[in-house]
C-alpha cells in the first residue's frame, strides 16, 4: 500500500507541524517515508508545499509527479487549487476554507470556493474559525490533519492521535490534550 500526500499552505501555518506527526506515525507503524519540501518554508507568508510519500514498500523517488497525489492536505484555499494537477483520478482535497491573504492580487473568494467544490473529492472546513470557537487557536493545523485522518489510510486516526501525544510530549499534558482535542473536531467533521 502506498499514499502520496501534498500538504501546501502559507508559511507559519503548521505546515511542518502536520508532516512531523504523519512521520512520526509512520515511522513507529514501521511505514516507509519520503519528504521534501518543495518551497520555502522559513519564510512567514510565503508559500510552501511539502511532498509525503507512504509506502509499504521501498519509495525511491522524495518527489510527487503531477497526476500521481492521492491527497491534497491544504492550510490554504488557494494553496490547494495551486496544486490540484498533481492529484490522480481518485484524489481528494481537504482543505480549510478561511483565506490567507497574502499577495495583493488574491482570487475572489467565491470563484475559488467554486472551484473547490467543482472538485468530485473534496472536504472544507472552516479550521480557523472552528479552533477560535474551541479556544484553540494555534490547533487549525491539527483540526485540518483530523479531517484527513481518514483519507490517508495507510495510517489510522488512532495512529496519528498517538503520534500527537509524542509529538507535542514536551510541551505538557493541556498542550497534547489540547491538539487531540483539535483533532477529534477535524476528524469528527468529516463523514
Amino acid at each position: 500500500m502506498k499514499k502520496d500526500i501534498i500538504l501546501a499552505g502559507v508559511g507559519g501555518q503548521g505546515i511542518l507541524t502536520i508532516a512531523t506527526i504523519i512521520g512520526d506515525a509512520a515511522a513507529v507503524a514501521g511505514i516507509s517515508l519520503k519528504q521534501a519540501e518543495v518551497h520555502g518554508m522559513s519564510q512567514r507568508g510565503g508559500d510552501v508545499q511539502s511532498n509525503l510519500r507512504l509506502s509499504t514498500d521501498e519509495i525511491h523517488s522524495d518527489l510527487i509527479k503531477e497526476g500521481a497525489a492521492d491527497l491534497i492536505i491544504s492550510m490554504e484555499p488557494m494553496e490547494a487549487l495551486r496544486y490540484v494537477t498533481y492529484l490522480n483520478n481518485d484524489g481528494r482535497v481537504v482543505t480549510s476554507t478561511n483565506p490567507f491573504k497574502n499577495i495583493p492580487n488574491y482570487p475572489d473568494e467565491a470563484t475559488l470556493m467554486q472551484k473547490l467544490n467543482a472538485l468530485p473529492n473534496v472536504a472544507t472546513l472552516a479550521i480557523e474559525d472552528v479552533a477560535k470557537e474551541n479556544n484553540m487557536p494555534k490547533s487549525a493545523n491539527v483540526i485540518l490533519l483530523g479531517m484527513a485522518a481518514r483519507y490517508i489510510e495507510i495510517l489510522t486516526p488512532q495512529q496519528l492521535r498517538q503520534s500527537i501525544a509524542r509529538v507535542f510530549a514536551s510541551k505538557g499534558a493541556k498542550v497534547v490534550e489540547m491538539n487531540q482535542a483539535a483533532f477529534d473536531l477535524g476528524l469528527n467533521a468529516v463523514k
